[in-house]
C-alpha cells in the first residue's frame, strides 16, 4: 500500500470554508466511484485555517497520471473539479495548473528510532 501526503488551500473566507466542508459531507457518488476506481483505497482530508492536508492511501495500480488520464474523460469528475476550484487557490510554490501538491517526508519517528538501535 502506497501513502501520499498533499496539500492545497482554501480561499481564506469563513464562507467559502464553510460552503467547501458541506460539499465533502456528501461528495457525489461518481467523485467516490472515480476516486475507488483509480486505485486509491482510503482518503482522508483535515484543515487548519484555510489550509488542507490530504493522506490517501492506494493500491499498486494507482497512479497520478492514470488517476489525471480518468479524470479527464469524466465529465462528472470535471464538474467536481471545476466546483471545488470556486473554492481552492493555489499555493504560492504550485506551477500553473497544479492544485493539490505532494508533501515531502522530513521526519519519521520510527525512523529515528530505527537508527539509534
Amino acid at each position: 500500500m502506497q501513502t501520499f501526503y498533499l496539500t492545497l488551500d482554501l480561499k481564506d473566507d469563513p464562507q467559502l470554508i464553510a460552503d467547501y466542508e458541506r460539499h465533502h459531507q456528501q461528495v457525489w457518488p461518481e467523485i467516490l466511484d472515480s476516486i475507488k476506481e483509480s486505485g486509491i483505497e482510503q482518503m482522508e482530508i483535515y484543515r487548519s485555517g484555510n489550509r488542507l492536508f490530504m493522506v490517501m492511501k492506494a493500491n499498486s495500480t494507482f497512479s497520478f497520471e492514470k488517476k489525471a488520464a480518468m479524470d479527464a474523460t469524466n465529465p462528472k469528475v470535471q464538474e467536481w473539479e471545476k466546483l471545488m476550484w470556486r473554492y481552492q487557490q493555489a499555493l504560492p510554490t504550485a506551477k500553473p495548473g497544479e492544485k493539490w501538491l505532494l508533501m515531502d517526508k522530513i521526519f519519521s519517528l520510527t525512523e529515528q528510532l530505527n537508527k539509534n538501535v
